[in-house]
Formats: C-alpha cells, sequence, structure tokens
C-alpha cells in the first residue's frame, strides 16, 4: 500500500474530487480527515470509509480557525499530520461585469487564502513527519474561461503559491508542495449544474468531440489516482510542480474551427467541487 499509515487532512471531501483522494487513500493505507459543508453526504462518507479510518469535520474552510480545527482533529485523533490536500473550493460565474469587489474576495479567502492558512497550521506537524501539501487547482488557472474570471484569478494565485512554497517549504522544511491542474471533471455538484442549465440527465454521453475526444470527460476517480504519486514517498524529491490533467493539451491547443453549433450550456465551466 503506498500510503500506509499516513495521516491525510482533504479538503473538500464530502463529494466529488475530494471524496474519491479520500475513498483511494484509503484504499492505500492512510487514515483521513474528511471534510466540507454538506453534513449527510460527510456522514455518508465517513460512514463507507470505516470510523477507524475516517473522521469528519463539517465548516466553513474561510472561517477563522478552521484550518486550525483541521489539523487539530487530524493530530488529536490519530497522534500525526502527514499530508494535506487542499480541494475546496468554490466554482462560481463570472465576469468583470458581474464581479464586484465583495465577490472577488469570497472566492479568494476560499479558493486561495484557506489552503495558505492550512498550510501554515500543518506545517509544525508536515516538517516532524517530512510531509507534503498537494493543492488541487484547475486548468482555468493559465488564463481561465471569460464567464470564470473570479475562480481562474484564484486558481491562477494558488498556483504561484504551490510553485514558491514548492520551493521554499522543500528547502527549509523537507516538506514538499505540488498541485495538480483537473479540466472538465463528471463530478456530483457538476451534474447538479448541468441539470440547472437545463440538460438532461446524462447530457454527458453526447459531447463534442473538442472537448472530449475521448467520448466521456474525467472521472474523479482518474484524479485521485493520480493524486496519489504526489502523496506517497515515491514522490522523492519532487516539489513545486504542477501537472495538468486533461485529455488533450490545454495550452496552445489549435481551437476548433467552427464552435458556432456547439450550444453555451455543453461548454466546460471549470472543475466543480466544494
Amino acid at each position: 500500500m503506498r500510503l500506509q499509515n499516513k495521516v491525510i487532512i482533504i479538503t473538500g471531501s464530502c463529494t466529488g474530487i475530494g471524496k474519491a483522494i479520500a475513498q483511494r487513500c484509503v484504499a492505500e493505507g492512510a487514515r483521513v480527515v474528511i471534510h466540507g459543508l454538506e453534513k449527510d453526504w460527510g456522514e455518508s462518507v465517513v460512514e463507507e470509509l470505516g470510523k477507524d479510518k475516517a473522521v469528519l469535520l463539517i465548516e466553513d474552510i474561510s472561517k477563522e480557525g478552521a484550518p486550525q480545527r483541521l489539523v487539530d482533529i487530524a493530530v488529536d485523533t490519530y497522534g500525526q499530520l502527514d499530508a494535506v490536500v487542499n480541494n475546496a473550493a468554490i466554482v462560481a460565474s463570472s465576469n468583470l461585469h458581474t464581479t464586484d469587489l465583495d465577490f472577488l474576495r469570497t472566492i479568494l479567502e476560499v479558493n486561495t487564502i484557506a489552503p495558505f492558512a492550512l498550510i501554515k497550521a500543518a506545517l509544525p506537524h508536515l516538517r516532524k513527519q517530512k510531509g507534503c501539501v498537494l493543492n488541487i487547482g484547475s486548468v482555468n488557472a493559465f488564463s481561465g474561461e471569460p464567464n470564470l474570471m473570479a475562480y481562474s484569478i484564484s486558481k491562477g494565485a494558488l498556483m504561484t503559491l504551490t510553485q514558491n512554497l514548492g520551493d521554499t517549504l522543500f528547502r527549509e522544511d523537507g516538506v514538499r508542495v505540488n498541485q495538480i491542474n483537473p479540466g472538465w471533471v463528471l463530478t456530483e455538484n457538476e451534474a447538479i449544474r448541468k441539470r440547472e442549465h437545463g440538460l438532461a440527465d446524462d447530457w454527458y454521453k453526447d459531447l463534442p468531440g473538442v472537448y472530449a475526444p475521448a467520448g466521456r470527460i474525467i472521472w474523479p476517480a482518474e484524479i485521485a489516482a493520480a493524486a496519489v504519486y504526489w502523496l506517497a514517498d515515491e514522490c522523492g524529491p519532487i516539489s513545486g510542480q504542477v501537472m495538468t490533467l486533461e485529455q488533450y493539451p490545454f495550452i496552445g491547443r489549435n481551437p476548433p474551427k467552427d464552435t458556432s453549433t456547439i450550444p453555451v450550456s455543453t461548454k466546460p465551466e471549470g472543475n466543480t467541487k466544494h
């Protein structure tokens, strides 16, 4: 087992990518702290994983003191902390005209500042274990879509944080910091969002090839499989790296010659997770 006896905090793990990462971590021998806003979903995840393998904290990650409480529950329950997965995020459509300062600050608080705060709170324990941090970003970090401006800003900032701390924390404390940037992922919340857009429940089965060359979008379990490498000791001394997880080259990809026939409501709006 690649994560045997490790203790890992995974924010936003009541559903979606975070839940899939928690499931895979436990399957690889870890014990986990499940976190999110959805109490019923969180309790269901803990029940599935086993109460000896998972513990739950339901709280807004941007609330004052929440990062420290996550660290405390990990150490008080399991006696150590080996890794942090910063996955919790708000995914909300916005552009220059619809984004006011309060909205932008809210997005940044959850998507960028909270991960920074959790890393700071966890550092004494990660230093002791020579542990690691894995930040979950988005392909939108590189520039983003017009209707995901605030979200894209927050993920771009998270990427810079990863690369900065990936150098300094590894040199000073032996703590690795890396990031994965998923593309379009079929999470529970993404399915809900598309239903709210008026699409059928099986909308993901008939997507334009330009967005899904494989004939489908990515599954959360596929992101989780990649996450294990960065959390495991086999990652070695690799730190400060960002890996894009999409089924086509995101940067520099040739756009389709004609997108006029593609319904706007079927186009990806980023990975959805909470």
